[in-house]
């Protein structure tokens, strides 16, 4: 130091090295970090060992709930995979569902998978206000979960799909999710990979195996895998008089008073969907108190939530004007942000909304906050997912031509699943502001490689710095 303090060069070498490594540092820790998300909760190793888990405590009568601190809203716990599977969902078929699930070769581009709108490494969504598919295009609605769709007896917001397999079809040639010009289309670049080709002739058999059917039938297959038992509140309904904190218990006492349990019962908190026939769904109006609590129209307007028309897109039926499926509340806490159209941020808010639109309460925020914290409660514990080794292509014709993805594809399709032109554009210019940093890099815009860019330069300054001292101390 007392060299430094003779040198004035030297110090500012050293003042200006240090200054940018303790501000370049927060930065690329920042937006170098990984979001915890559903990795930081207990995960089982296999569906066996959760199955095992939830069965050791099966033998617990549900109902028998009166010794308990606080009642539960609803006695029964989330069943384990093995109550869902299905006699044909072999181990093989669900292993091609789940490299299908991830291959996006499956899309015009070359770009777009399953997993790019349901990333079953996070909550099963999207992450984004609305989802994105090729060409950069966007649809009008939030992505839901994938996990714990087994438990919905319709799928999508609007519920216009009847199973899993329904579903799957859709966004293969929906224009703005995978855009494949047609389904014959996508299973023709499947053909053409022999490692497919065996994978679906060892499952199906048959002389051409490798048809649409088969092929949502076998992602619905690796779609049923993806529960998430054993969560503390399922801990709880099965007499863990400690698997709840005491604020969990608060808001729980909370959720009840409200009447959220009006809508959202059952294992899956979306109602009597666990146990309805597939294809009869389970709607309620999205602001039912709209035009008589002031509160909730202010949210309306707010979120824009009345600018798609939900259920009535389908039916045409005026009665079904802003009708949407009850979602599920598990894991809710993983898959902000909320809503059709993803227009609410926070799960806070998303409450307040509830409150005031749905049961014509408005609640003040330390209300909002517990029942917010009993919501956490329902988060389960997530199988662990290791991503497939999808069948390789080496050699011969590509499952990708070189002119992929150059023209958009068509929006006409009638399996579009996501929306109309019209609707996606609406969407778009009521985004809410603080949107756009939501879906990657960090809140201000930066990302990992603009930190490096200036880690680097941060170095490079320091290295000019000290030749310039050297070659004045010559």
């Amino acid at each position: 130091m007392r060299y430094m303090s003779r040198q004035p060069l030297a110090r500012a070498v050293f003042v200006v090295g240090m200054s940018l490594l303790l501000i370049g540092g927060p930065i690329v820790s920042t937006v170098g970090a990984v979001d915890g998300g559903p990795s930081g909760e207990a995960v089982s190793d296999t569906l066996d060992e959760t199955a095992q888990q939830t069965a050791q405590t099966s033998n617990q009568s549900s109902n028998e709930t009166s010794d308990l601190p606080v009642e539960p809203p609803t006695s029964q716990p989330l069943p384990s995979y093995e109550e869902v599977r299905k006699p044909n969902d072999t181990e093989a078929k669900i292993e091609l569902g789940k490299k299908l699930f991830f291959d996006p070769r499956l899309s015009d581009t070359g770009s777009i998978s399953c997993n790019t709108c349901h990333n079953v490494m996070e909550g099963g969504d999207g992450s984004r206000t609305v989802g994105r598919g090729v060409h950069g295009q966007t649809g009008p609605r939030n992505s839901p979960t994938v996990w714990n769709a087994v438990f919905m007896s319709t799928q999508f917001w609007d519920g216009r799909a009847d199973t899993l397999e329904a579903q799957a079809k859709g966004p293969i040639t929906a224009g703005v999710e995978m855009g494949m010009p047609t389904s014959e289309a996508a299973m023709e670049k499947i053909r053409n990979n022999e490692g497919y080709v065996e994978l679906y002739e060892d499952v199906y058999g048959g002389e051409d195996p490798v048809t649409l059917n088969n092929t949502v039938d076998a992602i619905a297959a690796y779609e049923r895998t993806l529960i998430t038992p054993n969560s503390s509140y399922d801990r709880y309904v099965r007499g863990d008089e400690d698997a709840l904190t005491e604020r969990q218990l608060n808001g729980m006492e909370t959720f009840k008073e409200l009447g959220c349990q009006g809508c959202h019962s059952g294992p899956a908190f979306n109602g009597p969907q666990w146990q309805m026939e597939n294809g009869n769904g389970y709607y309620q109006k999205l602001g039912v108190y709209q035009g008589s609590n002031p509160q909730c129209d202010q949210y309306i307007d707010r979120y824009n939530l009345y600018a798609d028309s939900g259920r009535a897109g389908v039916t045409g039926d005026s009665s079904d004007e802003h009708m949407f499926k009850v979602p599920t509340l598990r894991n809710v806490e993983h898959t902000a942000p909320y809503f059709h159209n993803g227009q609410v941020r926070t799960l806070e808010n998303a409450t307040k909304v509830m409150a005031s639109c749905q049961v014509g309460q408005n609640i003040s925020d330390q209300q909002a906050e517990n029942v917010t914290a009993f919501m956490t409660s329902l988060t389960g514990q997530y199988p662990e997912q290791q991503m497939p080794r999808i069948p390789s292509r080496s050699g011969g014709e590509p499952m990708l031509p070189e002119d992929a993805g150059d023209a958009s594809a068509p929006d006409t399709d009638d399996a579009a699943s996501v929306g109309t032109p019209a609707e996606t554009a609406a969407a778009q210019q009521t985004a809410e502001p603080q949107q756009a940093g939501v879906s990657g890099g960090s809140s201000d815009g930066s990302s990992p490689t603009s930190a490096a860019a200036f880690m680097m330069a941060a170095a490079l300054l320091i290295a000019l710095l000290a030749v310039a001292y050297a070659q004045r101390k010559r």
